[in-house]
């Protein structure tokens, strides 16, 4: 009996083990392979990995040797997800009427991290990709561009094949030809006025026709080598606002017309050359590291790219609560839940999250950037005592992360929000060389300068900006431009008998030539001047907003109280007033320190020109 009973103990041992080991051998294991600019989480195993970071190490040296740059941008943290198998896949995919899309591959965008997702049981996974990653350092890395170039170059880019000699790029897909020889071209002046929010853009049969024909003008642009004449052409209409159909001529040599003619040619000619050009010696092939992942980092990973999709916020939530069950000192996990309530703008619970992660991994640079992000209440710093904070939390990030974008520009805010235009203008440019193609950090730019008092490179750069393809962004350049000419218009009224017809002065000098002639401390305005002999002064006032009257339809009035008294001051236009330092005027202003320059009427009123916050 003894002798059985030892028996059955053997057995239930074995099979105990035996279980372990089919479950060990069905679980994934994870690794974090690294190359000198790459990330590449993956179950795969660790070839597969380091050839996932080599064809991404690839594109970006080439994309380098294309554009004739030592320093490629990458402006948004890039994380590479890479899995052994479609069921994997599947759980990430977006949702087309409640069911997973069937893909190889996934770009997942992210304002603090950006995913890419690949399927490497599949044959070809890359250039769709690829095509997402193009668009990325295009962004970083050209400051202009129209949707026709953007589009045309990242399927153009997506083809790239590199063998140890020789890099080959640009391969016309066949169907490419298929859709214009079915649909019909498009006149290329058409094409390039062709915005993100035009039909063209978003209905899928002008879409499909769009695509097609930017990728066949990329190729043809690629092999006549005319890239400095495209960056002309973008200048000429973005910056100088030239018609197309004019910037077309001067930029290219050829009308519109002629232009089609040639592009016609090119596609019945038939014989489509690809660029080929030295494999960069810079490609890194050695070096790259493999370190074994935790199922609970792994896991905390794959809800980070369920928190940056829209099909799967709510599951994400869910995901990083279960990783804290397992591993109460995730800092991953935390972070996850602090993006995910900072989404929802319920910031004490995010910042509660954040604070909890910095102590976990205070070397997390996204944990600083977003830590600040909610101190800011998202950018806005309503609170100002939370600024020395943030700021301190911004400077950390960017120490331990000098590459991302947006923690300089939120940086530039907390300057700006401090009373330190200048360095927030030199901050704010730091975020632009590192993301020139973001047009809302243009917009801040122009911001910056008229905080600056540089009102002409405000408006050139606003000028750059009138055909955003942000219809909103747009909307406010428009706006800004509009009050900038109704400011300086009122000035060259108000200062026009004190100097020469015509010769309107808005530099700093004026400025304060203006501050001298009134002392602003002084026991109250100075008298007013009879019109009838003697110009109406402009005069300088400095104080503090408490009440504001916006019960007119576009005129509003305000209180001002400072150190000569309180004042009711009037605003013609609130739509078209200059606001030195914020976006327009605010109805909600309280306790708000400001400059205000204004003339006095002959009756006594105070008609605001314009306001500087402080």
């Amino acid at each position: 009996m003894k002798r059985l009973f030892t028996y059955l103990q053997r057995l239930v041992l074995c099979f105990f083990f035996s279980f372990a080991v089919l479950i060990s051998a069905a679980a994934p294991r994870w690794l974090d392979v690294r190359s000198p600019h790459f990330s590449v989480i993956t179950d795969a195993g660790e070839r597969q990995g380091r050839e996932v970071a080599l064809r991404f190490e690839q594109m970006r040296a080439i994309f380098g040797a294309m554009f004739n740059s030592e320093k490629v941008n990458l402006p948004i943290p890039l994380e590479i997800v890479a899995f052994r198998s479609a069921r994997e896949m599947k759980q990430f995919a977006p949702l087309w009427r409640g069911k997973p899309s069937s893909l190889s591959g996934l770009f997942v965008p992210g304002q603090d991290r950006t995913f890419i997702v690949l399927d490497l049981s599949q044959p070809e996974p890359w250039s769709v990709v690829f095509h997402e990653y193009a668009h990325q350092l295009l962004n970083g890395n050209m400051a202009q561009k129209d949707p026709w170039f953007d589009e045309g170059f990242a399927e153009y880019f997506s083809t790239i094949e590199v063998d140890k000699k020789q890099v080959f790029v640009g391969k016309l897909p066949k169907s490419v030809l298929t859709v214009l020889r079915q649909d019909g071209m498009m006149k290329i002046a058409d094409l390039f006025k062709v915005r993100h929010d035009s039909v063209s853009y978003n209905e899928s049969d002008h879409r499909t026709l769009f695509y097609a024909e930017s990728d066949l003008v990329v190729h043809y642009i690629y092999e006549h080598q005319l890239m400095p004449q495209v960056n002309l052409y973008f200048d000429l209409e973005m910056n100088k606002n030239v018609p197309v159909e004019d910037a077309i001529q001067q930029a290219f040599g050829m009308s519109a017309a002629q232009f089609d003619k040639a592009l016609r040619n090119y596609m019945a000619n038939g014989s489509f050359k690809h660029s080929t050009l030295p494999t960069p010696p810079d490609i890194v092939t050695t070096g790259y590291t493999a370190v074994p992942v935790s199922m609970p980092d792994a896991d905390a990973v794959l809800a980070d790219i369920h928190l940056h999709s829209t099909d799967y916020l709510d599951k994400a939530i869910q995901e990083f609560q279960d990783i804290l069950k397992v591993d109460a000192d995730n800092a991953a996990a935390y972070r996850g839940l602090g993006y995910a309530y900072l989404q929802k703008k319920q910031y004490a619970i995010a910042g509660t999250y954040f604070h909890r992660a910095a102590q976990l991994n205070s070397k997390d640079p996204r944990v600083h950037y977003l830590s600040a992000l909610v101190l800011s209440k998202e950018g806005t710093f309503s609170d100002r005592e939370q600024l020395p904070e943030a700021t301190k939390e911004l400077e950390t990030a960017i120490a331990l992360d000098p590459s991302f974008a947006d923690s300089y520009m939120l940086l530039g805010f907390a300057q700006f929000r401090a009373g330190d235009a200048a360095s927030a203008l030199e901050t704010t440019q730091k975020a632009i060389a590192l993301n020139p193609g973001n047009e809302t950090y243009r917009f801040n730019l122009a911001r910056m300068y008229l905080a600056n008092k540089k009102v002409d490179e405000c408006v050139a750069v606003l000028h750059g900006l009138e055909k955003a393809q942000d219809e909103q962004l747009a909307g406010r350049v428009e706006d800004l431009l509009a009050r900038i000419k109704a400011a300086q218009e009122a000035m060259a009224r108000a200062l026009m008998p004190l100097r020469p017809p015509g010769s309107v002065d808005l530099s700093d000098d004026a400025d304060d030539s203006a501050d001298d002639a009134v002392n602003a401390q002084s026991a109250g305005p100075e008298p007013e001047m009879e019109p009838s002999t003697k110009a109406v002064p402009v005069k300088v006032i400095r104080g503090t907003i408490t009440a504001v009257d916006c019960s007119g339809p576009l005129a509003a009035s305000l209180t001002l109280v400072s150190p000569a008294g309180k004042w009711k001051m009037n605003v013609a236009d609130r739509n078209h007033l200059l606001v030195f330092g914020l976006d327009k005027f605010s109805c909600s202003w309280s306790k708000q320190n400001v400059v205000i320059r204004y003339r006095e009427t002959a009756h006594a009123q105070r008609d605001v020109i314009s306001i500087e916050i402080q």
